[in-house]
């Protein structure tokens, strides 16, 4: 049987790009811009993407081809083949882990886009106030009213869209493929149309509400450097944060990508042009639709203190509605099928990892591999969507879409760095490059990107209380204890936040409350741990056949 490979560089370029090109483009980097001061984040994420980006770039891309010319296509035995020691099959379970857990509820973020286009489509938000679209949505995470007239309609969008996700991966990567060379172009021309469409708005937007309002002060604010950012600690997490969700690293797709591409293939210049591929749409297009429109009809007042990941769903179509009921429509396609696509990019490419290690390990075909992600998908997904408002989701996102990323990043780069080693690393960057990958990148991927994630890692583990770093750290000089933040892993993995809600709660309603949070938290982490825990058995299972396969 012929090894299953990319059918042209182009679309492998055009996948990988969606790999990295997803929602947190278009919704979490606009917040976190806001959040951490504007242009006085825009510096810090710039160099963190040359110095912490880039380099997990390169190591992914390189350590994919390397395991695939050794017929390993996931990142347990990717890793395994790297280290000298047993233990790093098992730390490659992140690979597998992390991608199922993730889709579980991206899929339900994806199932919003796509009815939001039909939504759009009917002018379902026309005439409405900015306080009914909210409600809107929160009709359609509940189960108390349809937005459709079908009953339990926020699962079954779910489902539709999943079996989609598993109806193309079933075609293998040839299917990948296509759904790059579709929906790529057509998610950047969507993206040009609305920041042209933003740019254009200037101060037409004002009302008698917000006199003031300017889409050119979102601008303004987004792209005026602020140089003293760079002695924000605070700036500098959020930074490095936000790289790992935008290039999709520490996760393992890359590597999986990477792991079916010939052996001569540059992927020095494909990583690089996925990856500024994915900074154009982010930087360029992320940062030009969202803040922009929202400051040129509510002000950059209103924007400071509402900028949100509901923003996309319980704001825009308002805005939108602002452009008269024909312009609405055609926007509001634009913006949620700009948002689907980014969404179905990033989640094809979540199955690879799974369908790879199914493969090479127990010999599942593609509709097989297919499939059983799909349903274990379906298994972690379910609660996100039933108990979405309970904090299911959020448990998830943050351990499966942010702690694991860290963590897997820093123990990969150690891998290639220290024990694989850097001069065989540098050798597999390097074998067959086109372009010349500059030197000082061997020591930025020693020594300063471990070193950056170590401190990413240590700094998510103790931020400090309203992740204020300048006065702990001089509380501490002075002797004053550190105080924890309770968004700190730390705090997270006892459910500080909660339990304190508890104590604090003053009627019967409000305890329940809390604690039916609480129970659905640690539901989350029991069905978190059994997944690392079911496909940890399959790689010691897999492990298991290697060996006595090299008996016989």
């Amino acid at each position: 049987m012929p090894k299953e490979a990319w059918g042209s560089r182009l679309g492998l370029i055009l996948a990988m790009a969606g790999n990295a090109v997803g929602l947190g483009n278009f919704l979490r980097f606009p917040v976190q811009a806001v959040q951490n001061g504007g242009g006085a984040f825009i510096i810090p994420y710039l160099i963190c993407f040359l110095l912490l980006g880039i380099p997990l770039l390169f190591i992914e891309w390189s350590s994919g081809r390397y395991g695939g010319k050794h017929n390993n296509h996931s990142t347990p035995f990717i890793l395994d083949g790297m280290g000298k020691g047993k233990i790093w099959k098992y730390i490659g379970v992140f690979g597998i882990f992390t991608n199922i857990a993730v889709v579980a509820y991206y899929t339900y973020i994806e199932s919003w886009s796509f009815i939001y286009v039909f939504h759009a489509l009917f002018g379902s938000f026309e005439n409405m106030s900015q306080t009914q679209v909210a409600q809107f949505f929160e009709n359609y995470i509940s189960f108390n009213t349809s937005t459709t007239g079908i009953p339990f309609e926020s699962i079954v969008f779910y489902v539709l869209v999943l079996i989609l996700n598993i109806y193309i991966l079933s075609k293998g990567l040839g299917g990948i493929e296509k759904a790059a060379k579709i929906g790529m172009p057509l998610l950047i021309i969507f993206g040009i149309i609305l920041a042209i469409s933003a740019f254009t708005l200037g101060e037409s937007g004002r009302s008698a509400q917000f006199p003031d309002a300017s889409a050119w002060d979102g601008l303004n604010f987004l792209w005026t450097p602020q140089f003293d950012s760079l002695l924000n600690p605070k700036v500098w997490l959020a930074a490095a944060g936000q790289i790992f969700f935008t290039l999709s690293v520490g996760m393992g797709t890359i590597q999986c990508y990477a792991a079916y591409i010939r052996e001569n293939e540059d992927i020095a210049l494909n990583a690089v042009s996925a990856g500024f591929m994915n900074e154009f749409v982010e930087v360029v297009l992320g940062s030009s639709i969202v803040i922009p429109i929202a400051a040129g009809y509510l002000g950059m007042d209103w924007v400071m203190e509402n900028a949100g990941f509901g923003m996309a769903f319980q704001t825009m179509p308002y805005l939108f509605q602002q452009w008269g009921q024909t312009l609405a429509i055609f926007a509001g396609i634009l913006w949620f099928g700009l948002l689907f696509f980014a969404g179905i990019t990033s989640s094809l490419a979540m199955g690879t990892p799974w369908m790879g290690f199914m493969k090479d390990e127990f010999g599942w075909g593609k509709k097989r591999g297919a499939w059983s992600f799909g349903l274990l998908a379906l298994i972690m997904g379910i609660p996100t969507v039933l108990f979405y408002q309970e904090g299911v989701f959020e448990e998830y996102d943050y351990w499966g879409g942010t702690v694991s990323l860290v963590l897997f990043a820093l123990l990969e780069s150690i891998l290639f760095s220290w024990v694989f080693g850097i001069h065989k690393g540098w050798r597999e960057i390097t074998e067959g490059a086109d372009m010349k990958v500059p030197r000082i990148y061997k020591v930025v991927i020693k020594y300063i990107t471990p070193l950056l994630l170590l401190m990413v890692f240590i700094g998510a583990l103790v931020t400090p209380e309203d992740n204020d770093w300048t006065a702990s750290i001089l509380n501490l000089w002075n002797g004053d204890p550190w105080i924890l933040d309770n968004h700190s892993i730390i705090r997270k993995l006892s459910n500080h936040e909660l339990k304190e809600l508890l104590l604090e709660a003053d009627t019967l309603v409000e305890k329940k409350e809390i604690a039916d949070k609480l129970f659905y938290s640690n539901l989350a982490r029991i069905l978190l741990v059994s997944l690392f825990l079911f496909i940890t058995s399959l790689v010691y299972l897999a492990n298991r056949k290697r060996l006595l396969k090299s008996r016989i």
